[in-house]
């Protein structure tokens, strides 16, 4: 076959290749493994797209390409595979002519770069291929996708394949998302592979959501709506509630939508530890990423996590030795009459508040809770103050306690920080009520912080803070160096470095971790904490407790790390594999 192509170039004797079977060729530096089978000539990229084994050291029977490393086929022909964990090899033209073998080592791109890693990052949410979703956000984000377009399709996949709804891995690519700005760039390739990794690992096995539709009607007032909608979460019927809500988000505008979830998540005490009102909150969050467009699934996808959740009123420790929730309900029938006298009021928080909030008598907590909001405490100002509260358990956890004990406080200091967040999107008297659950929350883990671990107390400082934090990067790699992290971040905030670099250090350490759903969502609350502190004290107070937490969890194997790794080397065409 001749042609005046310029684009092909010679790579081999015709004979050569039939005699040999095979022949690796680096026309213009491209690796290149040319095959002579069952009378035809086929050519094909040299590394395996699964992870870089060379392919000209594989087995082609009956058309079909093995790679020796971890057995993946290909259809010799067209490059396509047997086994979607390993994605499709490239494939290059050939041409014959005068007994010399030509090859077109930059064929026209079949596929755009970007639309394919976004369709291979369909399949590794499908099927829950680690390797396959980190080339793919790697591959994204190498080609200038903006992060919102992986979230997005995360969240899209999230909310369709998983039939209970909304949970811990979608939370957490939300919290990645969140704090994507304080990253670098790698560690932001990090954080959106290790939210979408989860969100897979979530879905799998799990039967796929199917839609219950809104009412036809749109006549329906929002007032009605919300009645309807906490109805049907108060009798735990959730398609009822679904098309309710679904009706709302079609009818409503957004804050009246928010309000609607935000009632029906605190219309019971501290539901499922927290986590229905956390998961209500990051969903929420998530529409500031994506977009509003996306709410019909997206707060679709929380209905279960009210219906389904448990109650705190219902447990033990809520009711003996003391009734708690009774406490809260004979507060919370004065809580319209209470906001009425503070309206228009300027609330200072008293010296001694955080001291009351800390303290072990809940029934002194809930009347300065009261009184706040009588001298016109906002409830976004005592969701502040009871944040800083649940943030000082954390900073303060003694080690003495279970290691499981450190998930308890994690879930107040994170339910804390969602109502604080809430009250700083909507206006809202019922979000008062998650306010008191938070404190008492903070009253119930007091025996954690028995004894008080100390926190570091401002000191001057003129140590390097690179130097710092160095240290910091290897307390990390010991276990058990949980005081001795809390202490070198008051170091590092006392020798005046730069909360960002530490902010990026600890997003670092934590990305290079087999880090749990708590931990990462640790960082993400002591982020904003840190940020929205009205004091240095408490904006240290919050970053102590996200170093201290994460101490207590590592080291790990670092097994994530390890296959972004190989992914990044991957399509930076490094070897992975190398040979003896």
């Amino acid at each position: 076959m001749a042609t005046t192509d310029d684009s092909f170039v010679p790579v081999a004797s015709l004979a050569e290749l039939e005699e040999d079977g095979r022949k690796l060729v680096t026309p213009q530096g491209h690796a290149i493994a040319v095959f002579y089978h069952e009378g035809e000539v086929r050519a094909v990229d040299n590394r395996c797209p699964h992870m870089g084994f060379p392919l000209a050291d594989g087995t082609v029977d009956e058309g079909v390409l093995t790679c020796h490393w971890h057995h993946a086929r290909f259809e010799l022909s067209c490059g396509d595979t047997f086994d979607p964990w390993a994605d499709d090899v490239q494939t290059y033209p050939v041409e014959v002519r005068d007994g010399e073998v030509y090859v077109d080592p930059e064929p026209p791109l079949e596929t755009e770069p970007a639309e394919h890693w976004a369709t291979r990052l369909d399949t590794g949410l499908e099927e829950n291929l680690r390797l396959v979703v980190a080339k793919a956000t790697v591959g994204l984000l190498n080609e200038g996708v903006e992060p919102v377009e992986p979230l997005a399709q995360g969240v899209a996949f999230g909310t369709r394949y998983r039939e209970q709804g909304w949970s811990s891995g979608l939370t957490i690519l939300a919290a990645m998302a969140n704090v994507l700005p304080e990253l670098d760039d790698e560690d932001q390739k990090r954080a959106l592979y290790t939210g979408l990794r989860h969100v897979a690992s979530d879905c799998a096995g799990q039967a796929p959501n199917f839609d219950q539709p809104s009412f036809s009607t749109r006549e329906v007032a929002p007032e009605r709506l919300e009645s309807w909608f906490r109805e049907n979460v108060e009798v735990r019927d959730a398609d009822g509630a679904e098309r309710v809500l679904r009706t709302a988000v079609a009818t409503c505008d957004r804050e009246q939508v928010e309000r609607m979830l935000f009632a029906a998540a605190t219309d019971h005490r501290y539901l499922d530890s927290g986590h229905s009102f956390d998961f209500v909150n990051k969903a929420i969050e998530t529409l500031d990423h994506v977009g509003w467009e996306a709410a019909d699934d997206t707060l679709a996808s929380l209905v279960r996590r009210l219906t389904e959740a448990q109650r705190s009123e219902e447990l033990s420790s809520w009711r003996q030795p003391i009734d708690l929730a009774g406490l809260l309900d004979d507060a919370f029938e004065d809580l319209d009459d209470l906001a009425a006298s503070g309206a228009g009021e300027s609330w200072t928080e008293p010296e001694d508040f955080q001291d009351t909030l800390l303290s072990d008598d809940p029934h002194a907590i809930v009347d300065a809770l009261c009184a706040a909001i009588e001298a016109g405490a906002t409830t976004e100002e005592l969701a502040h103050a009871v944040a800083h509260a649940a943030a000082t358990r954390v900073a303060r956890f003694g080690t003495a306690n279970e290691f499981s004990d450190w998930n308890t406080v994690h879930h107040t200091f994170t339910y804390a920080n969602a109502v604080h967040q809430a009250t700083r999107r909507v206006e809202a008297t019922e979000l008062y009520r998650g306010v008191f659950d938070a404190a008492i929350n903070v009253y119930l883990d007091r025996f954690l912080n028995t004894p008080p671990a100390p926190i570091p107390e401002p000191a001057s400082s003129d140590r390097d803070p690179a130097a710092v934090l160095d240290d910091l990067r290897e307390t990390f790699d010991e276990e058990g160096q949980v005081n001795e992290a809390g202490r070198l971040v008051g170091e590092f905030l006392d020798c005046g470095g730069d909360p960002a670099d530490l902010k990026r250090t600890l997003g670092h350490c934590l990305l290079r971790e087999d880090a749990g759903f708590h931990t990462l969502q640790a960082l993400e609350t002591g982020f904003r904490q840190f940020d929205l502190a009205d004091y240095d004290y408490r904006a240290r107070v919050a970053m102590v407790a996200v170093a201290r937490y994460m101490a207590a969890h590592f080291p790990t194997r670092r097994e994530a790390e390890q296959t972004f790794t190989i992914a990044s080397r991957l399509l930076r065409g490094e070897a992975v594999h190398e040979a003896e």
